[in-house]
């Protein structure tokens, strides 16, 4: 679709102010420390069909940076900007990719990264007692990366689920909108 830059720019405000409010909507409600980053970048999706990568990448950079300086739950605005945030940008440039075992590699690959960083800063950086990733004196740390795979490996399923979503239901009538 092409977008007049006036129209591009209006866009990506409005999916960056939604993006913002649902990271920062992590605040209020604690229990979506990590449910909220991530339809957070759910959202990032109609960027980067609407407006192409390029804008959707400075989206995601506006919200990751309001995220982290305003937001009260820091853990959820850490895992914004670490991976939830520009994963489905990441995803539209890694699902092309062959053979599927390289492209799973890849994306795995990223989010053990981006896990490592997030529990690295959780604990160096904010402070988050090592003790609070153990049950019983037993770490868990290890698990808890095993059993973020599977839900990564769904997560992954289900913003592909959603682009294609996005693109029969909603794209269309963003056509209209802009090309009335």
């Amino acid at each position: 679709m092409l977008l007049k830059q006036g129209e591009k720019v209006a866009f990506g405000g409005v999916l960056a102010a939604l993006s913002a409010l649902l990271v920062l909507g992590a605040g209020l409600f604690p229990t979506m420390t990590y449910a909220m980053p991530a339809i957070s970048g759910v959202l990032l999706i109609a960027a980067v069909i609407e407006l192409g990568k390029r804008w959707a990448f400075f989206c995601y950079a506006a919200v990751a940076v309001l995220s982290l300086l305003l937001g009260t739950d820091k853990e959820s605005a850490l895992l914004f900007a670490l991976l939830l945030g520009y994963y489905p940008i990441l995803k539209s440039l890694l699902d092309p990719m062959r053979p599927r075992a390289l492209q799973w590699a890849c994306k795995l690959l990223i989010f053990n990264a981006a896990a490592v960083a997030s529990y690295l800063l959780a604990v160096f950086v904010l402070g988050v007692p090592r003790e609070a990733f153990s049950i019983g004196g037993v770490s868990w740390e290890w698990l808890l990366l095993l059993l973020g795979n599977a839900v990564f490996v769904v997560y992954d399923r289900a913003v592909s689920g959603l682009a294609v979503l996005y693109c029969q239901r909603l794209h269309p009538a963003v056509l209209r909108i802009f090309h009335k």
